[in-house]
């Protein structure tokens, strides 16, 4: 299975007995001996003091915080089991129908539930049990695949539906991040940790399970070093008020299992996509036409100033333009030049933008997370353009992201 599927594990819990061997001796009368006969100092040894309610109380403030977010959450998270069934290429390869599980929460008292679009996608039956025990069966009512977010609904009695509540602050590093969920098949569990970095991207999910090259990846994706495992997909990471600040998502790992670094889609996305999947089944988003190098690898604009003397030290450097893009209609310039900077081929003498609609953007994920959370497809941009000594500003229609990219060109000056 690709790297975002679930990925079901099972595991042996073994019982150690506590009790003695009913075979072993009775133990040995033992003979006491007064102290003074063994020249032992008899002096008084006082027992420790307790420490005050009050030092205890202060000492698990924490745990009971988190006893009382997991207490008030756990409700709201359900486990997902779904049937994947097979292709046709697969039914004459001798391949069955196989089951997989995640995890998702209760959206509100209509009965929907968000998870990942990756843990129902392909879905042929979808099954949800609530904390509570209960079992309904789910419909799929729209599942976005770039986004990796997906909503499935239940007909379910108000009783079982407890809505969780989406923060609307910004996260920082450094934050408390909780996660409930599924892990293993593991019901209800809690794991905590720390919101260890932001504003990384992600392939995106329909990238990755159809094996294509990339060209669009998720931006502003959260990343954790709370426990995130096999089961917990879809399940709601959460801050210390309990309010959801993403969607588990996925995990960088080479075992298949947690390795200290987890990924999660901001609730930002999530509050934007989830509507449009909701009323019309899945989300359309504006598209640019523009490629850019990774900022993470050492090849964005902040890292590039210096050795290619550029003008500013944050914006998006354009590397290459997608030809009848809507960059290329409204005539930005990729790069044109090969330079080699630190062993690494760079194009440059493209455009820089710096900002848009009056909104400064430091690196291209700020750029894509501004577009994902703001724009539609025929909006106009106000691109403000440095090329060469040059600044000036740049009106740009947006269009609908293209369907079945394959290949994005790379060439530079093409």
């Amino acid at each position: 299975m690709n790297r975002l599927s679930i990925v079901l594990l099972s595991g042996t819990l073994l019982l150690a007995a506590c009790g003695a061997d009913r075979n072993s001796p009775p133990p040995q009368a033992t003979i006491s001996t007064p102290a003074r006969d063994l020249n032992v100092n008899t002096s008084f040894q006082a027992q420790p003091t307790a420490v005050s309610d009050a030092i205890v109380a202060e000492a698990d403030a924490e745990y009971l915080l988190l006893t009382s977010v997991y207490e008030r959450i756990a409700p709201s998270v359900v486990n997902i089991e779904v049937v994947v069934a097979t292709s046709d290429d697969e039914l004459r390869q001798g391949l069955e129908d196989g089951t997989a599980k995640g995890s998702g929460f209760v959206l509100d008292l209509n009965g929907y539930i968000a998870t990942n679009a990756h843990v129902v996608s392909d879905a042929s039956e979808i099954s949800v049990t609530f904390n509570d025990g209960y079992v309904v069966s789910a419909e799929l009512v729209g599942a976005d695949l770039f986004s990796d977010v997906a909503v499935i609904q239940v007909a379910a009695d108000t009783s079982h539906l407890h809505p969780v509540t989406f923060a609307t602050a910004a996260v920082r590093v450094g934050e408390r991040a909780i996660a409930i969920g599924n892990p293993f098949g593991l019901n209800s569990s809690m794991t905590v940790g720390i919101i260890s970095g932001l504003g990384r991207q992600l392939p995106s999910a329909e990238l990755i399970s159809n094996d294509i090259t990339p060209g669009f990846n998720n931006p502003s994706i959260i990343q954790v070093d709370t426990d995130i495992n096999p089961g917990n997909s879809g399940g709601p990471l959460l801050n210390s008020r309990g309010e959801v600040i993403g969607i588990n998502t996925a995990i960088r790992t080479e075992s298949g299992i947690f390795e200290g670094v987890g990924f999660a889609v901001p609730a930002q996305t999530v509050r934007r996509v989830v509507p449009q999947l909701i009323e019309t089944g899945q989300m359309e988003y504006a598209w640019l036409g523009i490629t850019s190098l990774a900022a993470e690898e050492g090849l964005g604009v902040a890292a590039l100033a210096e050795p290619l003397n550029l003008p500013v030290d944050q914006g998006v450097l354009i590397d290459t333009i997608v030809p009848n893009s809507p960059a290329s209609k409204a005539g930005l310039q990729g790069g044109n030049a090969p330079t080699t900077v630190r062993g690494v081929t760079v194009c440059t003498g493209g455009d820089i933008i710096v900002a848009v609609n009056g909104v400064y953007v430091k690196n291209m994920d700020e750029l894509l997370s501004y577009m994902v959370l703001n724009t539609e497809p025929g909006d106009a941009l106000t691109m403000l353009i440095i090329r060469g000594n040059d600044t000036f500003e740049l009106l740009l229609t947006l269009e609908a992201r293209p369907t079945g990219v394959t290949s994005i060109p790379v060439v530079c000056g093409g």
